[in-house]
């Protein structure tokens, strides 16, 4: 057996990294430069320490510094096309960069004139606002995409030329001075609810996250995973599983799960046999899960919690159930495959000792127990993170091997805010669709669109809101894609009497699950650059392992119990057994190996067993119930025959 460290690869991990991540095409800068984009890195998280540590500014002002720090940044970071110089910052880009940050800090400096004279802008607040908009979307197409910018645009049209759109979605129209003091000089646009949740929550957990990334936490995650599960039946693919599921609890971005972890447990579940494009879909879908694990979910989740105004522990919460039937579908099939194939865990030699290692660097776990302590105390997510980072800060210092030295630190710090520019410039310009929605109320109209064309059927509802989830997940990060549907589409399930939490997390799973539906699958493309494999066969493998994640939001919609929606503790136990037996029923019905091989004709009655078990209700848990036993007995005779 090869050794269980990844083999020389001729792979280019940063390559695949920046290929797939668009967040990481940034420029390598040296020298002076280097040194500068340091310093206001560096500013930009000791700012953001500090408000959370001794008092936030007032909410515009607080939004609008969080801003121009990070159009600053964004624009000598991040080239301006592929052919703009990587190695250094043009004249040019340093000048965008300074106006990108007056049109920001603008709203600080006026702050008081702006509150007297609201609704009347003047010319120079105009021609402010209209310039900040400009460099905003010019930011969000260089560090992301242009699909988010376009939307932007076509919805700054629509809300000046709606009248001349078909009678459904018309409204009067509105001028551009209307147009530009509602998105730029209010709090209904750019500086609305999405930026809000990235100048505070957000930010902080990235910084959390990228600081105890600092003490070595990637590697002892890998390790932990290791000593638990790689001597068990295909243990490196349990280890990948695990590891990122670890790994979401402090990351939610799938592409740099991926990358994290992914270039260790690929080669290694290679190692053992498991089919290239096998390894990196289970990586990739291990990995999307991340955005979904509580107790530090993916941006998204501070959103959600401020939308639907409830604590964000109450989401970190209702999470929880619906994260562990994930990640049971993925272990289940991995488990599956591995038995199939005949493929054996890891030798005892090779594996870290749990307990040695535990005694060793432990201690990292310490912050994480820490964040959940203050969460559950009631502290707010901002102060919540405060305290972990201080937390991590300490607890680094127990172990030579973890200590924070001063270097590090600087460099969790510059990692924070540069790791913050994607989400925080996607929230900005959201915020411009979401302005419009506001502005021009189409948001309800599309609603009423929706049901009228399903009907007012449910089921049919959920399938149209999961097919627009997707799409927009195409090219759209998940934060703005969460934003974007849960303003569009969410409001269609909340009127066929959907529980709030229910919707907002349907739609949440269904942006997330963009990272592995082809043809734009970036978390499944990246696994399998780091495998070798085929991208497209990745992709759909991916779609087949995460084939649970996209039914199982159908069920808690169906029964708002798994979200913890009028949970009550008998039902609620009986809910969860029975989904975990439908998990393990789908993971059958999808592998099509139990024992032996499945044949197709009781492959198709599994996975209507699974879905009798996943859907609530005594009959539909009776036939799911009867199919398992079924299985079990006619998968024992056949393969003692065999």
């Amino acid at each position: 057996m090869k050794d269980d460290k990844p083999q020389d690869q001729t792979i280019d991990l940063e390559e695949i990294i920046r290929q797939y991540d668009t967040e990481s095409q940034y420029r390598t800068l040296s020298g002076w430069q280097n040194a500068f984009i340091v310093a206001v890195a560096c500013a930009m998280s000791l700012f953001h320490l500090y408000t959370a540590g001794f008092g936030l500014l007032l909410a515009m002002k607080q939004r609008a510094v969080h801003l121009a720090f990070v159009l600053f940044l964004t624009f000598l970071l991040y080239p301006a096309t592929k052919k703009s110089p990587t190695n250094k910052i043009p004249w040019y880009d340093f000048i965008l960069a300074c106006a990108a940050a007056y049109t920001t800090l603008y709203i600080v400096i006026h702050f008081n004139q702006l509150i007297t004279r609201a609704g009347l802008p003047t010319t120079m607040d105009i021609l402010v606002g209209f310039l900040g908009i400009a460099l905003l979307l010019e930011a969000t197409r260089r560090v992301s995409n242009p699909v988010l910018p376009i939307l932007a645009i076509i919805s700054l049209v629509y809300c000046y030329y709606g009248r001349y759109f078909p009678s459904l979605f018309a409204h009067r129209g509105f001028n551009i001075p209307r147009i530009i003091n509602h998105m730029y000089l209010g709090t209904e646009g750019v500086f609305g609810v999405p930026i809000s949740v990235s100048a505070t929550f957000v930010f902080m957990f990235i910084l959390f996250g990228s600081i105890l990334q600092e003490t070595g936490m990637g590697k002892f995650i890998i390790d932990l995973a290791l000593a638990i599960a790689g001597r068990s039946t295909g243990g490196p693919a349990k280890v990948a599983v695990l590891s990122s599921a670890i790994m979401g609890t402090i990351s939610g971005s799938s592409v740099a799960n991926v990358c994290t972890t992914g270039t260790f447990t690929i080669p290694l579940m290679k190692s053992i046999g498991y089919k290239p494009y096998f390894a990196g879909a289970v990586e990739a879908v291990a990995s999307t899960g991340g955005q979904i694990m509580p107790p530090v979910m993916g941006a998204a989740a501070f959103i959600m919690a401020e939308f639907l105004g409830v604590p964000y522990i109450k989401v970190a919460l209702a999470a929880i159930v619906p994260a562990l039937l994930y990640y049971a579908a993925v272990m289940v099939q991995v488990h599956l495959e591995a038995t199939r194939l005949g493929l054996l865990g890891l030798p005892k030699e090779r594996l870290p000792r749990l307990w040695s290692l535990l005694k060793s660097k432990g201690h990292l776990l310490i912050p994480l127990f820490a964040i959940i302590y203050f969460l559950v105390g009631g502290y707010t997510p901002m102060k919540a993170a405060y305290y972990g980072i201080l937390t991590t800060i300490a607890v680094s210092f127990i172990s030579k091997d973890t200590r924070l030295t001063l270097p590090k630190l600087i460099n969790g710090l510059v990692n924070g805010a540069r790791g913050s520019l994607g989400v925080a410039c996607a929230c900005g310009t959201v915020g411009i669709i979401v302005g419009m929605a506001t502005l021009t109320g189409l948001g309800l109209r599309i609603a009423s669109l929706i049901i009228t064309i399903s009907g007012g059927n449910l089921i049919v509802t959920l399938l149209l809101t999961m097919v627009t989830c997707i799409l927009l997940g195409a090219g759209l990060p998940t934060t703005a894609n969460f934003i974007v549907t849960s303003t569009i589409a969410a409001p269609a399930l909340l009127q066929l009497g959907v529980a709030p939490m229910a919707a907002y997390m349907f739609v949440l799973y269904f942006g997330i699950a963009a990272d592995l539906s082809p043809p734009v699958a970036l978390a499944a493309y990246a696994g399998a650059g780091i495998a070798g494999a085929d991208a497209m066969k990745t992709g759909i493998t991916a779609v087949k392992l995460a084939l649970a994640g996209f039914l199982v939001p159908f069920i808690y919609v169906m029964n708002p119990m798994l979200v913890l929606v009028n949970a009550t503790p008998l039902p609620f136990i009986q809910a969860i057994v029975t989904a975990m037996i439908g998990v393990f029923l789908l993971g059958m019905s999808t592998i099509g190996y139990f024992k032996t091989h499945i044949p197709f004709w009781l492959r198709v009655v599994v996975f209507c067993g699974a879905l009798g078990l996943l859907k609530p209700g005594i009959y539909s848990d009776a036939f799911g119930l009867a199919v398992l036993i079924f299985t079990y007995f006619f998968q024992k005779r056949r393969a003692k025959r065999q």
